[in-house]
């Protein structure tokens, strides 16, 4: 093997890290590296994770390397180059004693819990690292650990690809082509029912979807709100959040920043706007990315939006505003 990496999974003993995990030490995400596993999870179940580590071992996968579990997230970050945040308070649990329902509640509880693991990624990771959130609210997840991390050679990510892979689905399925035919999904906004899911740019078998879905009706009463709330229709149908989907996504967004981008292409993330496409700078926004040969992202910006779109993005911008509003007091 050439190298190795390491990668920190937060909310390890949950279901998302259950099929996410083995994932990363396939052989095919990062491919020959040997990977380094810290696996953290809170106090309660923390102790759960030791079965986890039984099965990585019995599945022998010839990539793993060493696999560390704790509950202590600072020690776990010490030289780490990738770290996965999918550990989150979800709504609807009780947390000292209230339920979680409102959206603003959800941020002040999780806020305080990404300012310190922002910290300790700041001050502990790798320079360079990367750092993707799934745990929800993730835009202003990452917004706030990016800012308390201070350090602006880590790449902060919030995950849309989720957002991009259901809308290919549905897409796949309305056009009748494998969904290997549906490139360059972009997901600009916010991970949220606000979320605007870019049916005219997106490429199918290698035209625009703008040349192909030109049913007014059914991309802004069917396709768009579909995308906007599968999450709630996932919750809805099997009592729980999306589990393997949200896993695969994770997946898929740690191998295109793996890997470069093809000629043209690009794949969908948030990343803190450099004021590209008029989102306000610092905001972490879904934007199309690309890999670059160097292995830096880069916001692909040669992408024409229509007012429709503008109209549509500036929606989520605006909830996004109001999100940076909310945890002001978080900032330091």
């Amino acid at each position: 093997m050439s190298s190795s990496v390491k990668v920190v999974v937060t909310g390890a003993a949950g279901q998302i890290a259950y099929s996410l995990i083995p994932r990363l030490v396939d052989g095919r995400t990062f491919g020959d590296k040997k990977v380094d596993l810290a696996l953290v999870e809170i106090p309660q179940v923390v102790n759960k994770l030791e079965g986890l580590v039984m099965e990585l071992e019995d599945s022998y996968f010839p990539n793993m390397g060493n696999v560390s579990y704790t509950d202590d997230f600072k020690e776990a970050s010490k030289d780490a180059d990738w770290f996965l945040l999918v550990g989150s308070i979800p709504r609807g649990i009780v947390y000292n004693g209230k339920k979680i329902e409102e959206r603003s509640d959800l941020l002040s509880i999780n806020g305080g819990i990404f300012v310190n693991q922002g910290e300790a990624i700041g001050a502990h990771g790798k320079d360079g690292a990367k750092i993707l959130v799934v745990g929800n609210p993730a835009n202003t997840n990452a917004f706030i650990g990016k800012n308390a991390a201070k350090n602006e050679s880590q790449l902060w990510m919030a995950m849309t690809m989720l957002d991009s892979n259901r809308a290919k689905s549905i897409i796949s399925k309305k056009t009748n082509k494998n969904i290997s035919e549906i490139e360059n999904m972009i997901i600009w906004g916010n991970h949220s029912p606000t979320m605007y899911p870019d049916v005219e740019n997106v490429l199918i078998n290698g035209a625009l979807g703008s040349s192909i879905l030109d049913d007014k009706s059914w991309i802004e009463d069917s396709f768009i709100p579909s995308v906007q709330q599968r999450g709630k229709a996932v919750i809805d149908a099997r009592g729980a959040s999306s589990a393997t989907s949200a896993a695969k996504a994770a997946i898929d967004t740690v191998m295109a920043c793996e890997h470069p981008s093809e000629s043209n292409s690009c794949f969908s993330a948030a990343v803190s706007s450099d004021g590209a496409y008029d989102v306000p700078e610092g905001l972490i926004c879904g934007f199309p990315l690309m890999r670059m040969h160097d292995g830096s992202i880069e916001i692909k910006r040669d992408i024409s939006l229509s007012d429709f779109a503008k109209d549509k993005i500036k929606i989520s911008i605006d909830e996004l505003l109001s999100e940076k509003e909310a945890v002001k007091h978080l900032m330091r």
